[in-house]
């Protein structure tokens, strides 16, 4: 099981996405938030597989989803989605992601 958090800035709304592995090509994403727009996105989302995760941005169900439901598109979110799929099929390290604005 990998879980990731994100704190996507303005809004407010903390996301706590949960994936685990069904078998050796598919992952189930759980999601903990107060944003409807996410909880929206995750119901076509509550089963992804390995091949379709690392499609193109145009092909790839996460921001297909996200081009849908979320009202902005610099949202965080579906990046820390695939973040934490890459992770539970040990493709990449949990190494921690940032976006830090300085003056």
């Amino acid at each position: 099981m990998t879980k990731a958090i994100i704190d996507p800035g303005a809004c407010g709304f903390r996301v706590e996405i949960i994936v685990e592995k069904i078998d050796k090509h598919k992952v189930s994403i759980r999601v903990k938030t107060d944003c409807e727009m996410v909880i929206n996105m995750l119901h076509e989302l509550l089963t992804l597989d390995m091949h379709q995760a690392f499609t193109g941005h145009f092909n790839n169900p996460v921001y297909r989803a996200s081009a849908r439901h979320l009202k902005h598109p610099s949202c965080p979110v579906p990046s820390g989605i695939l973040k934490a799929v890459e992770v539970e099929f040990g493709l990449c390290l949990p190494k921690e992601v940032l976006i830090r604005f300085e003056d």
